[in-house]
């Protein structure tokens, strides 16, 4: 085997693996409930000092979007979310004591300071408040309708909510792809600038190889 044989085969080898490495980012040939964000084994743990919940939220699809299939249509996401829209959250409380305190809930947009905790965020605006209730069967329940990216924090707060431990705090990010993935444009981009790069490597030795046999003849 020549080198030239030896360096194409290897790229040939690369080739493939690009390809297949791309394929699997962009979820082609996989199920659709390993979709962007479908993560049925999401294990969104938050606490603070006195409280912890699971938490999960979700994105209602775009009606404009024929593509959605309605099985998978909500997916659960933890404290990023890729885009504004409608969202449904949940949170389950895993410490059964404060299922007899009433919780109340607000979800509000907040600007960073680059400060320290509590100081750390600036509130700009309210998008959704629920008075405080009872929730026996330890799931806390919201909606509300996000209509820009940006940074938000939604609270629970816990009975009197006096001291800050007691004003549960959920920072979310929306407009950002989930568990720093990337967009699938991004993918795609990535995945042909590595294959253009084979080719030319490939052309390269062909070429070299055409040459090599013309000087020998």
């Amino acid at each position: 085997m020549t080198i030239q044989r030896f360096s194409a085969f290897w790229a040939l080898v690369l080739l493939g693996a690009l390809l297949l490495s791309g394929c699997d980012k962009l979820d082609f040939g996989t199920k659709q409930s390993n979709a962007l964000g479908n993560r049925p084994d999401l294990d969104c743990i938050i606490a603070n000092d006195f409280y912890a919940v699971h938490f999960s939220a979700y994105l209602q699809p775009d009606k404009n979007d024929k593509t959605v299939d309605a099985k998978t249509a909500f997916v659960p996401f933890c404290q990023q979310i890729p885009r504004a829209g409608k969202m449904f959250f949940t949170a389950d409380l895993i410490d059964r004591d404060i299922r007899s305190t009433p919780i109340g809930i607000r979800l509000v947009e907040v600007e960073k300071t680059g400060q320290k905790v509590p100081d750390d965020i600036r509130e700009i605006r309210t998008v959704t408040e629920i008075p405080a209730k009872l929730y026996p069967k330890g799931a806390v329940e919201a909606q509300a309708d996000v209509d820009k990216t940006g940074d938000y924090v939604l609270y629970l707060l816990i009975g009197d909510a006096i001291e800050d431990d007691d004003k549960f705090r959920v920072a979310l990010q929306v407009g950002v792809a989930p568990d720093g993935q990337q967009p699938p444009w991004l993918v795609i981009g990535g995945v042909a600038a590595a294959i253009a790069a084979v080719a030319g490597f490939l052309v390269y030795l062909l070429r070299r190889k055409r040459k090599a046999a013309a000087e020998q003849e």
